[in-house]
This record gives structure tokens, sequence and C-alpha cells, in this order.
């Protein structure tokens, strides 16, 4: 164990960060061989055969790598050694000569790479075309590689194909607007553009997850970013089962009945379930995220994350924000200065609405101008004392009806409230320089922000910097990620025009005073949380997760060749298996998990065999399991976990439980009936030795609720004055008496067959550890009558790796038991070996 712990130690302290974002944060260009002179002197560039690459920042997601970048910068803290994946991108190709532009990008890009800054300039040659992925020659693509390395950057490389597939077809139109709680106007009906979209996501994930692999070293931590990738997760945990991962999601997460619409939800849950660790913006968002996880995968779930496959993967909330100091510095620049001198005189003795937003949907631009609407007609007092600035950015898709309603709203506003002298609403749509848009918000006297769903909306943070001398108030959407931390601004509902107009009319009538105070509050948060802070709080939650207790005690995948070779040199054996969840998958209804004929088949050339003592050790009653596996022959049964057995070549059933007083079991039948009335799917198993409520038809959140209210009533009332137990299972709660346990069979089991030279016992939940612990080395094993030495018993639960348990082995699936058992009965050819994760792909 110290060794271990050595070297996890040196591993973690050469640890590196690998930041996977969709795309890096740099743009590349191809200059011919021409231009090499000019470009040469741009920090990684690399000059070949068919030219020379330009990098520049890439333009958009300045907070994202910003925050990564803080992660680099040397100060008062130990710095980052940080890898950067990402896309490339479309290529661009460079035909005219432009060597000052070159010159101007070699420190821009420098900067941008190694501290995320996004001067907001565009630095784009004159002249570029797309480069098309067919011309992207293995040399061009290692000149790249080369470039890229300078700024410790790893390119992804896709297809054209996949390139449009998974972004313009997947992304923006599956993911995006289910995530912004927009549905489709048409069904999903797996057209093939649909499904073709599909593979292409997943192609795009495969991508990643393989140059991610290529770089990684043991001991790394993996940060992967937004809803681009979020099949990754998964894909790496397959490849690389030891991987500290972590994800966060920079959209919002919807509500479970409008994520469930999604065709291939149960993929997406899954994918992003591959991670340790996982944050989003907001309490919100998280909660539905748990929620959905609950109630589309049936996962146990707490507020601090979702059990999945035996391990905790924690949920935790990590809001972004800005990078206050250097938004701070270019507001004072004497170009930013200028543009506000200019723009207060343009604007003189108005009162200046700014409302700065992209054109799409879900940003309420529609809303902002049927509200200001809603505001000339109720305070005539404001006609020709306001004006409302409002800047679109052009999105990647024009929306032509979208921006043709918007132009529509501007024209009547201004035609029903304007003047051949005034217009109050100016409206453009155009991208920004930075300059000029600081200025907008630093002149502004209120900010206006009715997006209709948003990640975060740092905008808002932006607004609040900027007013540090004027102190407009904020008015801003409840349905942004800002709003539960923004408290002291305006919250309005987007769709309510009436109340945002009143909100209007408050905050141009708000007294300096209270204007003072709010945006004190305002700017407190903004400069205490700012996108360091929230880099740093990511990495630091992502690193302490592999020091969790959750995580140390992996179990290792069973060791085929060592078990079947012990198996097979051996001359008395013993085989003992739990039946649901370790020979069948579990399943809603109980009664449909029958034994599949792979098992079958293998049983009942096993437990012939005479070197064999094969035992099945359930928690079903003795009608199922004589009806399914009854005919086996020479197949030991016990029922009700240990209440009843049943001995191989004996057709009797022997009750353990008969000389025990059952006369509770009317007053916890009577229980059970009072919370089943009132919990809709929910329905008692009667035993004869024990009694099980089933919960898991009912509404996942309410059924975990009233068993926790079942539990505590019959602790009160039983189980602190008779002999019995609650058994806490999957999706059940069983009673029994507290005697007998699946543990006690075993002992028993072992000290009738003395000599036992071989144990192997499987099971999945925690009624099977009572097994595991009944097979651990005990040092008065000999007198106990157990003879068989603790080197020849080998435990393995049905689970991941990182399980709770006390066996010494995992597999994943019952599939993996079923295929050991027919590689042992000559029935099967293929034993079981650690699974690769798998995609579905529709043809």
């Amino acid at each position: 164990m110290a060794a271990a712990a050595a070297a996890a130690a040196d591993a973690s302290a050469s640890a590196r960060l690998i930041v996977v974002t969709h795309h890096l944060p740099l743009s590349c260009t191809l200059h011919d061989r021409g231009d090499a002179n000019d470009v040469a002197q741009v920090p990684g560039s690399s000059i070949g055969a068919a030219g020379t690459w330009r990098l520049s920042p890439r333009h958009g997601h300045s907070a994202l790598f910003q925050g990564i970048g803080s992660l680099r910068s040397t100060g008062d803290h130990q710095s980052d050694d940080v890898v950067h994946v990402g896309w490339i991108g479309r290529p661009l190709r460079h035909l005219h000569n432009s060597g000052q532009a070159a010159s101007t990008a070699a420190t821009d890009a420098s900067t941008a790479a190694t501290s995320g800054t996004d001067s907001g300039a565009t630095i784009v040659p004159d002249a570029t075309v797309p480069i098309e992925d067919v011309e992207l020659t293995d040399d061009l693509r290692n000149d790249l590689r080369r470039s890229l390395a300078v700024h410790d950057c790893v390119p992804v490389f896709l297809s054209d194909k996949v390139a449009l597939g998974h972004y313009e077809g997947y992304c923006k139109a599956e993911l995006w607007p289910v995530f912004h709680y927009i549905l489709w106007d048409n069904v999903t009906d797996g057209l093939l553009a649909e499904s073709q979209y599909w593979a292409d996501y997943v192609a795009m994930n495969q991508a990643f997850a393989d140059a991610i692999a290529n770089v990684y070293r043991p001991g790394d931590h993996i940060w992967i970013h937004d809803y681009h990738l979020l099949l990754l997760p998964s894909m790496l945990r397959a490849r690389l089962p030891d991987a500290n991962i972590g994800f966060f999601l920079h959209t919002p997460f919807p509500s479970s009945e409008i994520f469930r619409c999604l065709p291939k939800r149960k993929e997406i849950l899954e994918g992003v379930l591959g991670a340790n660790l996982i944050g989003f913006q907001t309490y919100s968002y998280a909660r539905h995220f748990i929620s959905s996880c609950t109630r589309v995968l049936g996962l146990e779930s707490s507020p601090k994350g979702v059990d999945f496959r035996g391990s905790l993967v924690t949920v935790g909330i990590f809001p972004i924000g800005i990078d206050v100091d250097r938004l701070e510095a270019a507001r004072q620049t004497t170009a930013a200065q200028e543009r506000a001198a200019a723009l207060r005189e343009l604007y003189a003795g108005k009162k200046i609405i700014i409302g700065r937003d992209n054109l799409d949907h879900v940003k309420g631009v529609q809303h902002k101008l049927n509200a200001f609407e809603k505001f000339l007609a109720l305070y005539p007092e404001w006609r020709d004392q306001v004006v409302l600035v409002q800047v679109t950015s052009p999105p990647l898709l024009e929306n032509a009806k979208l921006e043709a309603k918007v132009s529509e709203i501007v024209s009547r506003v201004n035609r029903t409230f304007g003047s051949l002298e005034f217009a109050p609403v100016r409206y453009y749509h155009q991208h920004l320089e930075h300059e000029e848009y600081l200025a907008l918000l630093s002149i502004a006297d209120v900010g206006l922000i009715t997006s209709l769903r948003d990640g975060m909306n740092t905008t808002s943070h932006e607004f609040v910097v900027c007013q540090k001398d004027k102190h407009g108030p904020l008015i801003l959407s409840e349905f942004t990620g800002t709003a539960g931390s923004l408290s002291a601004a305006i919250l309005v509902n987007p769709w309510d025009y009436m109340g945002v107009a009143n909100a209007l009319h408050e905050a141009l009538r708000m007294p300096d005073d209270e204007r003072l105070r709010k945006h004190q509050q305002l700017y407190n948060y903004v400069i205490g949380r700012t996108v360091q802070s929230w880099a740093a709080s990511f990495v630091k939650d992502l690193k302490d997760a592999v020091r969790s207790p959750d995580r140390s005690d992996t179990k290792p995948f069973m060791d085929v060749p060592l078990v079947t070779s012990r198996f097979m040199s051996s001359k008395k054996r013993m085989l003992l298996f739990d039946y649901d969840g370790t020979l069948t998958p579990i399943v809603k209804i109980p009664s449909a998990a029958l034994p599949s004929p792979e098992l079958l088949a293998a049983l009942e050339v096993l437990a012939v065999d005479p070197k064999n003592y094969v035992f099945i050790i359930s928690g079903r009653d003795q009608a199922f399991l004589e009806k399914h596996l009854g005919h086996i022959r020479g197949l030991g049964l016990s029922a009700e976990h240990g209440c009843f057995i049943r001995y191989p070549e004996e057709d009797h059933w022997i009750n353990l439980a008969e000389q025990m007083d059952l006369s509770w079991k009317p007053k916890v039948s009577e229980i059970f009936a009072y919370y089943t009335e009132r919990t809709l799917g929910s329905f008692v198993e009667h035993k004869r030795a024990s009694i099980t409520w089933h919960y898991r038809l009912a509404d996942p959140d309410y059924g975990s609720f009233q068993a926790k209210e079942c539990q505590n009533h019959l602790e009160d009332a039983i189980i602190s004055k008779l002999p019995v137990e609650v058994m806490v299972g999957k999706k059940n709660l069983e009673v029994r008496p507290i005697a007998i346990n699946k543990g006690e069979i075993v002992r028993r089991l072992l000290a009738a067959r003395s000599g036992t030279d071989f144990v192997f016992c499987v099971g999945d939940d925690r009624t099977d550890e009572d097994m595991f612990r009944a097979l651990l080395p005990h040092p008065q094993g000999d007198a106990l009558g157990d003879t068989t030495a603790a080197g020849a018993r080998f435990t393995c639960t049905v689970g991941p790796t990182g399980k709770k348990t006390s066996a010494a082995w995992h597999v994943n699936t019952p599939g993996h038991v079923i295929s050991l058992l027919g590689s042992w009965a000559g029935t099967g050819d293929t034993p079981p070996s650690p699974p690769q994760a798998t995609i579905e792909i529709e043809e």
C-alpha cells in the first residue's frame, strides 16, 4: 500500500492538465511559400514544402480561453502544465501577401494560447479561402502539429463530412434546441439525415478520444468542455479506466421532461457519466441533470451526484465569470475612452438603454423590443427622452426569418413613437470592435438583458464592471444562469412585457443612493467570482476527486486466465452465484428476468460434473427457482436470501427459518400496503420467510422518498422490537429474519464440504456482500469447519471498477459471467475481457 501511495504521489506531482474544447483557441491559415519571409516570425510558424502555417487568436469564447490560460500563468500558486486538445475548425488559405497582418499576429497568437486572451480584433488576411479536407496532406498536417505544439496545443482533424454533420447537424439541430427548451417543429422519426448526424457526432467524439489517448500519461487530469463532447467521457473511460476525467457544460441543462424528448437521451447521459466530476453553471442545471439520470436511466442519486455502475459521479456547481482586470484595463484605453466620448455626444440629452445579444431565438431580442414598445406606450413622458441601442451579432448560420421579424418590430416602434429628428430604437446588426462594445456598456444608463434561456450570460458581468463609475441599473432575465447570483439586478420575465416595461420605468427613476448600493453589491460579486477563480475551483475539485474515498479502493477486472487456470487444476470446486443482476440483467418487472439459453446450457454441464458443487443463492422465492432452474440435475438452490435451501440431487426444501417467529409478517404487510396505496407503480412480493416492497415502476424521486419514509416507519415500529432487519436493495425494501442471510448459507456449505480447493463466488448487490465477507480470510477458519485455503477463494462483483465491495474483482455485466461459465463448460467460445465503450449508430 505504501508503494502504491508513493507511486500515486509521484504521478500526481508530474501530472498535466489536458483541457479539451471543441475548437482550439487559435485559427490556422496557410500561407504560400512566397509569404514565408513575412510569416516566419510568428511563434510556432512552420515552413514546409507547401507553405507556412500562421496562427492567430480565434474569435469568441474569450471567458473560456482566458480561464484556461490563467491555469498556465505563474503567480503565488503553482501553475499547471496544460495541454490543449481541440478541433482546428476550417483552416484557411491565404491568397495574397499580407506581411503586416502576419507581423501583428505574432504577439497576439502567443498571448491567446498562453493566457486565453481574445483582444476582440479580427486578425484575418484580406483574402482567404477555406481549405478542403482532401487538400490537407500528411505533410501539411504534420507541419501544423509542429506549429501548434509550440503553444502546447494538439489538433483534432475531421473530415468535411463529419465537421458539417456533427456541428450544423447534430449539435445545432438536435442538442442545442433541446438544451434551450426548444422542441423540434417536425417529428423525430429516425430519418436518414438525422441518423447520419448522430453517426457524425459519434465519429467526432471518437476522433477526440483518439487524440487524447495518444498524448495521455498516467496521472494526467482531463477536463472536457461543453455539449459538443458529451460522449467523450465514456469513450475515454473505456480506453483509460484509471483516468481522472472532468466535464463542464456551458449551456443550460433542461428539465427531465424536456430532455427525455431527445431520442439519444440514454446514450448522452451514459456518455457524460464516464466522468468523475461533472460541473454546471447553476444549481438548477445540476438538479435537472441528476433528475434526468434518475428518471431516464433509473439510477440512484443524491444532491452530491449520481451512483453510476456502483461509483459516485460527483456533480458540482461552478459559475463562470469574466477576467475583471483585463476588462478594466481595456475600458481605460485611449481608444475605448474616445469611443465613449463620441457616443455620449451622439446621444446627448438622452437616457441610453443598451442591449447586446447574438441574433438567435433564445436571446429574446423580439421580446425586448416588444417590451420597449409597451414601455413607450405606458409611459409617454419618456418618449423622446430614451433611446434603446440594440446591437445583434450575426450568428454562424444566418436566420433570415428572425432578422426580418426583428427589423419589422424596430420599424414599427420607430414609426409609432419616433419622428424625422429622432428614432427611439437604434438597431445595429453587426460585430462590434471590442473598444466600441466597452464604450457602449460604459455610457449606458440601463442594461437590458431579456434572454429566454442562457447558460450564464457574461454580458451582465461586463456591464457591471463597465458601470463602475456610472452605477447604471441592470435589468436581467430570470432565465439566465446569472440571475440566481446577481440578486441586486432587477429580475424580469421576458414574456411579461408589462413587467419589463415597469422595470424600465423603475430603473430610469431609481435614486442615486439606491443605484450605488445595488451596483456595489453586483460589483462585489463579479470581482469575487472571476473566470480565473472558476477555472481554479474546478481543477482543484477534479484533483481532489483522485483522493476521494470513493476512488481509493478500485477493483481490477477479473483475471480470467488465472481463475480459469485454477478452475482447471482443482479437484473439488464450489461455484456460488447470485441470480438477479449476476446471471440475468436487472429488469423493471422481476418475473421477466428469465435465464438465457446460454446460461442454462452452461449450468447443465457444470452441475453434473462431479468435481463441481454449484449453488444459486438468490433472493427469489422457491417457486421461481423451481420453475426456471429446478430441472437442472446437480444444481443446488437457496431461496429468500438463505431462508430455504435445496441441496443437489434432492427434491425437497429445508426451511431454515422454520423455528423462527414469523408473527411480524402481518404487521409488515400492513405497513407495506399503506405505502403501496400511496405510491403509484409499487407492489408487494410475499415470500414464505420475508416480504419485499418494490418501487422500480414508481416515479423515481417519489419512490425513493416513500422508500425512506417506509424504512423509517419499519425501523420505529418493527425493527426495534423484533428480530428482523430491513434490507435496502435495488429499488426495493425487504424485511427478513435477522439471523439468516446469504453469508450464513456460504458458511454452512463450506463446513459441509471439506477438502474444497477452489471457491468462486459472484454477486452484484448489498445482500451479496454477506457472501463475500464470509469468504474473507478468518483466523478461526479451521475451528469453524472451513478447511478451504484462503488463496483458493475467488470473489467477484458485477459492476464498475470503483464499486464499493468486499469482492476482490469485478466484471461489468452479467454477460461476462455467462461467458466465463460457457468457456468452462465448453458451451461458449469466448471468455470475458474488459469491454471497450461502444456508442449505438443506426444504420
